[in-house]
């Protein structure tokens, strides 16, 4: 199957939706189900994957709380900034010292030439993520989500996602919530628009629950 193109415009989702609906009919139901599915992108760079990092294992509300701290204290947020902004600004923010750590290495990343955000965004997927993950600090779920938002990867579905094990549960009557290993060789028949799968997934969560829980 062709790749599908990069996701850019509310357009495009809608083109992956109705492929989905095509090659999948248990889809047709959770697409009624979810309503509209956002677009979500991000301008690329560091600042976009800080958010995504401080969005780690906190509920939406937190996040955004520590991320308003923090970009008010740190403005703008580039990685040298950040840096200089030392733990006395972020601990102010209420960054954990996991967090702390996780984005001083992807700063230094960065400023040394070992993390290039923009080109990580033009490259292919796999390969992405292995630059990414490859810095200390980065895991899978995050190199995932800041392809799909940042770079509008048709085809990255972050299987390690509880909300998207959890939706996928709901959405097809499963007996308990899959793991993450079951859920990508489910999200395989997806492709090329596994992208778009998970921006439905959590429209159907969403929808579901009555919250919002996409990373983004």
């Amino acid at each position: 199957m062709p790749a599908a193109a990069a996701i850019e415009t509310p357009a495009d989702i809608a083109r992956g939706l109705a492929s989905l609906r095509a090659a999948d009919p248990r889809l047709a139901a959770v697409i009624d189900a979810a309503g509209e599915v956002p677009l979500r992108r991000s301008e690329p760079g560091f600042a976009g994957l800080a958010s995504i990092v401080v969005a780690q294992q906190v509920s939406r509300q937190s996040a955004a709380a520590i991320w308003g701290r923090l970009t008010a204290l740190i403005d703008p947020l580039e990685p040298e900034s950040f840096i200089a902004g030392g733990e006395a600004a972020w601990r102010e923010a209420g960054l954990s010292r996991p967090k702390q750590r996780a984005l001083v290495a992807v700063g230094e990343a960065v400023l040394d030439g070992r993390l290039d955000l923009d080109r990580i965004c033009r490259i292919d997927g796999a390969a992405a993520v292995a630059e990414m993950t490859a810095v200390r600090g980065i895991g899978l779920w995050t190199a995932e989500v800041y392809l799909l938002f940042a770079a509008g990867h048709p085809d990255i579905f972050p299987a390690g996602d509880v909300a998207l094990q959890a939706a996928v549960a709901d959405a097809f009557a499963l007996e308990a919530r899959p793991g993450e290993r079951e859920l990508r060789v489910l999200a395989e028949s997806w492709a090329p628009w596994r992208g778009v799968a998970a921006r439905l997934f959590w429209a159907f969560y969403a929808a579901r629950r009555g919250r919002v829980v996409a990373p983004q």
